[in-house]
């Protein structure tokens, strides 16, 4: 529900791509973005632009999940990001990062130090039949308000 309220009402390109969480956990967040108009380009492919947001609501659920369950509020944005991509992305494309213990580090840090804390976290990005399209390296920031 928090990734729709904030599709709708702060980051408009999330609500037009809608992405689904499949999973949250304190390791795991996995994402679905389904291949349809809104997210094709003219070779009937995930566009680009859609696996770019696919990759940074993968990256940054982590970081709003360990803070609500903190009870902190984040001020939360990406510094870098570095994209690969492999192959074209002709089904839905499920986002998967896996650094969660890492994130929750860098939250509890945030909050000890009152500072921005920096830290890149992997997100793959694979098709329905199991084939990587893309590989991402996001760069959070995370500071606690």
């Amino acid at each position: 529900m928090m990734l729709r309220l904030m599709g709708i009402f702060k980051i408009p390109m999330i609500g037009y791509v809608r992405p689904r969480l499949v999973e949250i956990n304190d390791n795991d967040v996995v994402v679905r973005i389904k291949l349809r108009r809104r997210t094709k380009n003219h070779l009937k492919s995930m566009y680009f632009g859609v696996l770019a947001v696919g990759a940074d609501v993968t990256a940054g659920l982590h970081a709003f999940y360990f803070c609500d369950e903190l009870n902190v509020r984040p001020s939360f944005a990406f510094k870098g990001m570095k994209a690969e991509f492999l192959k074209r992305a002709e089904t839905d494309v499920l986002f998967t990062c896996n650094e969660g213990a890492v994130v929750r580090e860098q939250v509890l840090k945030a909050i000890q130090t009152n500072e921005r804390q920096n830290h890149w976290v992997k997100v793959t990005a694979k098709d329905l039949n199991g084939d990587i399209v893309a590989f991402f390296e996001m760069e959070i920031s995370v500071k606690i308000k």
